[in-house]
């Protein structure tokens, strides 16, 4: 006779009615500062949009092969960093 998977459902329940103070987090090291330098920052979640771009543009994207959105993304995004910097360090007054 076949088993019967065990709905997690129950579980679930039991876990989101736990409340935060309530959890024993004393077992848990604390995160120190050599955790947070080889820490991974991930960029967000992709989202998916229709954009229109020079024929050109896309033909120099995708003469690399596959990959040309990928490649496109780390453009805009390389280009996206470098302006924020920018603001930052005028904000910051390093330039006039």
């Amino acid at each position: 006779m076949k088993e019967k998977k065990k709905s997690i459902k129950s579980d679930l329940k039991r876990l989101d009615a736990i409340k935060d103070e309530d959890i024993d987090y004393s077992d848990i090291p604390e995160l120190g500062d050599e955790f947070f330098e080889k820490a991974l920052v991930l960029p967000p979640a992709k989202k998916l949009i229709a954009i229109r771009l020079d024929a050109d543009v896309i033909d120099w994207l995708k003469k690399e092969g596959r990959g040309y959105q990928t490649r496109a993304n780390k453009l805009l995004r390389a280009v996206m960093e470098q302006q924020q910097h920018k603001q930052r360090h005028r904000r910051a007054g390093g330039m006039k």
